[in-house]
Formats: structure tokens, C-alpha cells, sequence
């Protein structure tokens, strides 16, 4: 079957290309480029895309604006059917701010902005995401971001530990984030967030995109 995928472009993205030809180098099919005024999603899509950058100048908080486009409640019910759903760093942001995931992206530790390549541990292979890899596995993604420091309540910390919902967990002091999480999938299991980039080239990443079209082709 082909495969239908959509990249969101909001006002300061600036790694929507990267995601888009991620997408198209593993599919074969260039994905759909919406902008985020538009009020409506591509029909019969199989997989959403939300990129990293700095949407609306990052003002208030990093994604609060973008959450509230319109785009994003097209977003929001596609996720409720089951459409796969991928936030990277803003992205990431977004998902929170619209509610798709909990918790939130804060100030990195010590304010600085936090730009390299880091280690992370997979904690789960038991999602559409993560599939590709091994539980336990170490890869290496580069990161960029100033507000990658994600914070929740215990509760929800532990409701997400114990339900398998970590994705990634940074190896390495990164960012300050709270039990060194990375990337969360919520609980459907049809969308993750995570700060690190598995679009910007590395073998590792697109590991990620394979087991994701892997997984919608084969289904």
C-alpha cells in the first residue's frame, strides 16, 4: 500500500524538511507539507508529523501558541482514531501543550542551551516507534534545545514507568529532565514524544522511521 504521511509547518520551524525527507527516504512517498492555518488534515493519512524549531519565537511557553493552531485540532482528533503521531523537540512541546502527552518541557538545567549528540537508552520495543530497536539498547540522536527539561508529577511519572511508557531515556546527564526521560508514548500507544533528533541522518534515527512505516505497511 502507499503510504500517506503529513509534516505540520508552524511559524519558526525549521526541521519540518529534515522530517519530511526522513519520512520520504524510508516510504518511497514524499509526505503531504501542511501549514498550520489550515483547519483541515489530508484525508486517509497513516502518519502525522510535528518538527522541532522554535514556533511562534517560542513566546510564552515553547509550543503553548502552536498547541492552539488550527491545524492542531485535526491533529488532536486524528490521534483519538489512532493516527500515529510524532512530536520531535518542539514538537514534543506542542503534544503537551495540546494535551496528547503529559507532563511538560521546561528550562534545561543550569539555562543552557543544550546542542550534541547523546547517548539514550530504549526503554520499550513494544511500540510502532520503537520496534526496530531492543529493550535496553543505547543510540546515540543528536539534540538541540533549551527547553527540553520534562517535568510531571510523581504520579504520573510512575503511572508512565509503570505502564511502559517510557520510550527513551537519556544515558547521560542532558538536560536535567526528571528521571532522565527523553520520549514518551501516551497511552494508546499512537503517539511519542521526545526531544532528541531521529530525523538528522544518523543510522540510529532512521531506525525509528522504518519500524513506524514498517509496522503501518505491514498491518
Amino acid at each position: 500500500m502507499s503510504f500517506r504521511s503529513a509534516v505540520i509547518t508552524f511559524p519558526g520551524s525549521n526541521c519540518d524538511r529534515d522530517l519530511a525527507v526522513a519520512l520520504e527516504q524510508v516510504s518511497g512517498t514524499a509526505p503531504y507539507r501542511v501549514w498550520h492555518g489550515e483547519a483541515h488534515l489530508p484525508e486517509r493519512l497513516d502518519f502525522i508529523a510535528l518538527p522541532g524549531g522554535f514556533s511562534y519565537g517560542d513566546y510564552l511557553r515553547s509550543g503553548a501558541m502552536a498547541a492552539r493552531s488550527p491545524i492542531m485540532q485535526a491533529v488532536v482528533e486524528a490521534a483519538g482514531r489512532g493516527v500515529p503521531v510524532l512530536g520531535v523537540c518542539n514538537g514534543f512541546q506542542v503534544l503537551t501543550e495540546a494535551g496528547l502527552l503529559p507532563g511538560a518541557l521546561m528550562r534545561n538545567a543550569q539555562l543552557t542551551f543544550v546542542c550534541r549528540e547523546v547517548p539514550l537508552k530504549v526503554e520499550t520495543s513494544q511500540s510502532l516507534f520503537t520496534a526496530g530497536y531492543e529493550a535496553g539498547q543505547v543510540v546515540r540522536f543528536p539534540v538541540a534545545h533549551h527547553d527540553g527539561n520534562y517535568f510531571a508529577d510523581e504520579a504520573t511519572l510512575d503511572r508512565l514507568e509503570g505502564e511502559g511508557r517510557v520510550a527513551f531515556r537519556y544515558a547521560e546527564a542532558t538536560n536535567g529532565s526528571q528521571r532522565d526521560i527523553a520520549g514518551i508514548i501516551n497511552e494508546a500507544g499512537n503517539v511519542l514524544g521526545m526531544m532528541p533528533h531521529p530525523e538528522r541522518g544518523s543510522s540510529d534515527g532512521r531506525a525509528l522511521f522504518e519500524s513506524a512505516v514498517r509496522g503501518l505497511v505491514e498491518a
